[in-house]
């Protein structure tokens, strides 16, 4: 059968055929990203209003080093640190990882970003494609390694929900007992439907029907995958919002109502 080679012509930067608005989901990306980063990364230098109560920013969680009078596990940063870094500096390396090297955010970012493409069928500016086998973004096989961090960080989150119910009367429950609630919740439907936690707990296997432990967990991961994109939006925009409300209490802008 003979054959005819086509050759594979990368047409300039933004040439599309496409005749709808291609654009809008890239450049929303962009801006909700970049908002998030912008006040991340502006929250972690402050190192101060992350606690208020029972309550600590989850950017701040868990509470490693602290100020006098804190509840951190190993009492005040230690002086060989520089003046600068913050908790949350050290903190957000392990949430931050994850979500980096997650298969949804790559997808994402990278339209976004790099225009590496701007869109499908849209072109881009770079003429040779090097995927992800060389540096930097090999680096993005490490994707397996942060999830075990997440996955741990859930338990300080559900710890720090656990808490924000111990005031100093009692238990109950206020705004940001449930801010805090829903937080974890939100990290966690995330957390679970990430596709390496998928490939961990059945994905492996060829046959899972002769696994039918491994076959549950399949299927329920799979169904939080379904959604994954919705949990990354809805946990990231969460994150920020339940460190603003811990720090507007803080800072006695805002008011803790008391629900219980």
């Amino acid at each position: 059968m003979s054959s005819v080679d086509v050759p594979l012509e990368r047409g300039r930067f933004g040439r599309t055929a496409r005749r709808d608005s291609w654009w809008v989901q890239p450049l929303l990306t962009f801006l909700g990203l970049g908002a998030f980063l912008v006040y991340a990364n502006w929250a972690a230098f402050q190192g101060n209003h992350y606690i208020f109560g029972p309550y600590l920013s989850p950017m701040y969680s868990p509470l490693i080093f602290g100020h006098p009078g804190e509840d951190s596990w190993f009492g005040a940063m230690p002086a060989f640190i520089p003046s600068f870094v913050t908790v949350a500096m050290i903190i957000l390396i392990f949430p931050g990882g994850f979500r980096i090297t997650c298969y949804y955010y790559r997808g994402a970012y990278y339209k976004a970003f790099w225009a590496d493409p701007p869109s499908c069928t849209v072109g881009e500016p770079r003429k040779k494609y090097l995927g992800e086998r060389y540096f930097p973004l090999i680096i993005q096989n490490i994707h397996r390694y942060f999830l075990y961090f997440a996955l741990l960080f859930l338990v300080f989150l559900a710890h720090d929900a656990y808490k924000a119910t111990q005031f100093p009367n009692g238990f109950g429950i206020g705004v940001g007992t449930l801010v805090l609630t829903l937080n974890f919740v939100l990290l966690a439907s995330y957390t679970f439907g990430c596709h390496s936690l998928r490939h961990l707990v059945g994905g492996m296997f060829d046959v899972l029907s002769r696994r039918p432990v491994r076959k549950k967990l399949y299927e329920c991961v799979s169904c939080m995958n379904r959604r994954h994109m919705l949990f990354a939006w809805m946990s990231l925009l969460w994150v920020a919002f339940s460190d603003l409300y811990v720090r507007m209490c803080s800072m006695g802008i805002w008011t803790d109502w008391r629900i219980l």
